[in-house]
């Protein structure tokens, strides 16, 4: 009797397991180790293996049924600072929406762009920032199918990594009041937290943010921080480190999730195999549990 009680329990753990995620995590490992292969070669800003990135986000956009928000998802930029990027061209911003039930827009973010290859070694980028990247292809999934409150803007930024910007030519490019943009959500290195730590940026600024973050089931082992902002956090101040700077400069809301750096950061070392998977599948639980429940309370404001 002992045996089939055993397997049963063994068949409900993993159902139980499987139960927790709002996605799929072995789709969502495969799809940032894709992103971070060789064959991208690093995805620096206008490369081949940036071309191709962006063509595997764009494919799944399309697949997942997800709009256009600019004409095949692309919004091009220069770049003005001379020898920046191999070929002189500029980044390219892939740009998707979700209609919501409201008016009011939410972008969630992360940048695809990393440092490519140079003297001879290629900088993967596993956890900066196809962590991100691929957490953000399956939030389009999960609200595709589950319409939010208010309209989503789904922005894979470029050129991150020389200075923020693809970022900075959205905010430039887009009318904000028009579009009613009312919070950015901003994902950059999600993937490493080798204490078991996800950190929330943004809350000095916006303690109205804080409840509903606060809110959301918490995994046992795993730890949702909230710092790196404000006059206190001297240089360890993640408010302009990322995409959500550019937001910060317009004085548009923001949130920005990632880990501490590790001993990869920047380095070729940045590898797939060194991704702890059941903390990213946590930590993209845990984020986009965080995004309905804004969702929902700025909703109720």
């Amino acid at each position: 009797m002992k045996k089939p009680f055993l397997s049963a329990l063994l068949i409900f753990s993993a159902l139980f397991s499987s139960a927790q995620y709002s996605f799929d995590p072995k789709k969502l490992a495969q799809e940032l180790k894709e992103l971070s292969s060789s064959v991208m070669d690093g995805r620096k800003t206008g490369t081949e293996g940036n071309r191709k990135a962006r063509v595997y986000i764009i494919d799944h956009l399309k697949q997942t049924g997800i709009e256009r928000y600019v004409p095949n998802y692309e919004q091009p930029f220069s770049i003005s600072q001379a020898g920046s990027l191999t070929d002189g061209t500029g980044g390219v911003n892939v740009l998707g929406v979700i209609p919501g039930k409201k008016k009011e827009t939410i972008v969630i973010s992360a940048h695809y762009d990393h440092l490519g290859s140079r003297d001879g070694k290629t900088y993967f980028g596993a956890d900066d920032n196809a962590s991100g990247t691929a957490a953000l292809l399956a939030m389009a999934e999960y609200f595709k199918k589950n319409t939010p409150e208010h309209r989503i803007i789904l922005a894979f930024f470029d050129a991150e990594e020389i200075g923020l910007r693809g970022s900075r030519y959205f905010v430039s490019a887009t009318d904000l009041m028009k579009e009613n943009i009312v919070l950015n959500i901003n994902m950059d290195m999600v993937a490493r937290g080798d204490k078991n730590e996800l950190y929330v940026c943004g809350t000095y600024y916006h303690p109205n943010l804080k409840p509903a973050v606060e809110s959301v089931p918490k995994f046992e082992g795993f730890k949702l921080l909230f710092g790196h902002d404000g006059p206190s956090s001297g240089e360890d101040d993640w408010t302009n480190q990322s995409d959500q700077g550019s937001f910060h400069a317009k004085k548009i809301p923001f949130l920005y999730f990632g880990v501490e750096d590790h001993p990869d950061y920047h380095r070729a070392t940045d590898t797939f195999d060194k991704i702890n998977q059941d903390f990213y599948a946590k930590s993209v639980e845990t984020i986009l549990q965080s995004v309905k429940a804004l969702d929902r309370s700025l909703n109720q404001n």
